[in-house]
């Protein structure tokens, strides 16, 4: 078994373990094609944990030296050349042990290069100059073509005229939401919806009502009598991966709300920040069967990279007005750096590229997901981001949560996700995109002892 001899003993020791790596490809110790010791084998060697293992093969996948295959094992990677003294990230200030999937967000392999390059050329424009001053108001008309061609994608009809930016999703919500609705006003969501929604609705005095759910969204029925209680203004809806439940709407249920939102003049907030995951169009959103009362929510956030912090609202023509006031009110304007930069990778095609890249990533480690938590419940699609466990019993949200953390691994508990604190709740979401491959085989399989704990609230 491969065991690193250290050289630089003041860095960690994930970096120190992936430079030993390094210098024995360089040295010819380790061969092309060379299987690595596991996470477990060379972690019990080194008295590390395996978290720090597996930071240390990613370090080394990054500098290209090693590769990962799911269900095999960890290879060396043929090199054109390998040296010791290559460019690499410095050495980082501590280290943890805690394995984060908690956050929904794209993989981060190979998205360093990418923005490199598309920096590059931003900064090489002719036209880089009217990106730094104020614009007027609505942001540059390329910038919304960009943003329309990107929204074509899902609602082909789109026109540049209807879009209008703001500085991320979070602030796309914020956005609809003050515009559409008053204080006092009650908003409808799923009855399990993203923490964001919540914040936003307690935070500007709006009150906040789940609708019931099952495996395929929120559910009509349970609309409409949620619509003849509170007489709603807003309803925010998740049609496509929701988040946490994973659940996709089908077209009949779609076309169900849109005739109830028409029936109870209720608008539509269409959040499809994760409609990207599709492969395939096979899903309209939710806007397209009421585009009348519908605004349309997305953004690059993720699907691209989370720094960009552009979204698009692609809405009617009689609210755009107050779109745009808000964001004037709220941001003044966004980033038109930030937007140009986002048009680039829109329009150069690399955003779709980097779509796919992450649909591929995503796909390998739902499979993963698949064959170590396959013997529980689990809600989940074949390319998203995340995964809803549902605990069995005895177990409950925040109990199982706090122990995963205890035991080294963060996830959210579904307590979380509760627009009305009115039951417990036994499912947790799990993020599959920001660790390692090596280190999320590790933090699930995790997760899976612990489930099988005999006797949960003795571990709490």
């Amino acid at each position: 078994m491969w065991v690193p001899r250290y050289s630089d003993l003041s860095q960690p020791v994930y970096l120190m373990i992936a430079d030993a790596l390094e210098q024995d490809i360089g040295n010819g110790r380790l061969a092309a094609g060379d299987r690595l010791p596991t996470l477990k084998e060379l972690a019990e060697s080194l008295n590390v944990t395996p978290g720090t293992i597996g930071r240390a093969y990613d370090e080394a996948a990054k500098r290209g030296l090693v590769v990962g295959e799911v269900g095999r094992g960890t290879f060396v990677q043929q090199q054109a050349s390998v040296s010791a003294s290559s460019a690499r990230p410095g050495p980082v200030p501590s280290e943890s042990d805690q394995v984060d999937l908690s956050i929904i967000k794209p993989h981060d392999a190979h998205t360093a290069d990418w923005l490199r390059s598309a920096i590059n050329e931003l900064a090489e424009s002719p036209d880089l100059a009217q990106v730094l001053d104020y614009v007027t108001e609505g942001g540059h008309a390329t910038h919304k073509q960009a943003g329309a061609a990107w929204i074509q994608r899902w609602l082909p009809e789109a026109r540049w005229q209807q879009v209008v930016l703001t500085s991320g999703a979070q602030h796309g919500l914020l956005v609809a939401i003050s515009s559409l609705s008053k204080s006092d006003d009650v908003i409808l969501c799923e009855s399990f919806c993203y923490p964001g929604i919540i914040s936003l609705a307690h935070s500007m005095g709006r009150r906040l009502r789940g609708v019931a759910m099952d495996e395929h969204g929120l559910i009509p029925e349970a609309l409409r009598a949620a619509c003849r209680e509170h007489r709603p203004a807003l309803l925010v809806c998740v049609a496509t991966h929701q988040n946490p439940t994973n659940s996709i709407m089908p077209r009949e249920r779609r076309e169900a709300i849109a005739q109830i939102a028409r029936e109870f003049d209720l608008f539509i907030i269409d959040d499809d920040i994760y409609g990207f995951l599709e492969p395939a169009p096979d899903y309209k959103p939710l806007a397209a069967y009421a585009p009348e009362r519908s605004v349309y929510l997305t953004s690059l956030s993720k699907s691209v990279l989370p720094a960009l912090r552009i979204g698009y609202l692609y809405a009617p023509p009689q609210t755009l007005s107050r779109l745009s006031s808000m964001v004037r009110s709220s941001v003044w304007m966004p980033s038109p750096l930030m937007a140009q930069l986002a048009s680039n990778l829109i329009n150069s095609g690399k955003a779709d590229q980097l779509i796919q890249v992450q649909q591929n990533e995503a796909a390998a480690r739902q499979q993963m997901a698949r064959e170590i938590l396959g013997q529980y419940n689990i809600r989940s699609q074949p390319n998203s981001f995340h995964i809803w466990l549902e605990l069995p019993e005895p177990w409950t949200s925040d109990e199982f949560a706090n122990l995963a953390r205890n035991n080294g691994v963060t996830v959210v508990s579904g307590s979380q996700f509760l627009p009305e604190r009115t039951s417990a709740t036994c499912g947790v979401r799990i993020a599959l995109m920001t660790p390692s491959r090596q280190e999320l085989s590790f933090a699930l399989t995790k997760l899976a002892s612990l489930l099988d704990s005999p006797e949960p609230r003795l571990f709490y």
